[in-house]
């Protein structure tokens, strides 16, 4: 019932209100401040003057500096030194450089696989060695990344599941 009332408010005589609104005196817009900075320079020549001299000293400053042309592109940057992977079985899929200092997921994978079955023999150490990263990092990857283990229950074991 209010959403009615208040169209019908809203609507009502609206023609005359717009073009009451139209027909109304425009308001003349706030005069401009009389000077502006460019008229002020005209005013004093010398100024003018100090502005299209050359400076000497600031010529031969500029004249010592050289602009290469396109040598943007060739600027050195870091490189990181890369090795290769240990492929995993999907081939072409596989990422075949890595940054020293990381692993792929397949590498990852292997590794906690392997020190999971392992760990006299795959310590970290020989992981830190092996892949190229920091035995801290191994040392957390180690303790706090754990592989799934697939476990089936016996049948009737299920039940009480």
């Amino acid at each position: 019932m209010g959403g009615r009332l208040t169209r019908v408010f809203r609507t009502f005589n609206v023609e005359s209100r717009a073009r009451r609104e139209i027909s109304k005196e425009k308001p003349t817009p706030a005069p401009r401040h009389p000077t502006s900075r460019l008229d002020e320079l005209a005013d004093h020549p010398e100024i003018q003057e100090e502005i299209y001299r050359k400076d000497d000293r600031l010529l031969t400053l500029l004249k010592d500096v050289y602009v290469k042309v396109g040598g943007g592109e060739h600027l050195p940057c870091k490189q990181e030194e890369k090795r290769l992977t240990k492929l995993g079985n999907l081939g072409d899929l596989d990422v075949k450089k890595v940054p020293k200092g990381k692993i792929s997921i397949v590498e990852a994978l292997t590794l906690l696989n392997n020190h999971k079955l392992h760990p006299k023999i795959w310590t970290a150490e020989k992981i830190a060695v092996e892949y190229s990263l920091e035995l801290k990092e191994v040392n957390s990857l180690l303790e706090f990344f754990i592989p799934f283990a697939v476990q089936e229950f016996p049948k009737e074991t299920k039940k009480a599941i």
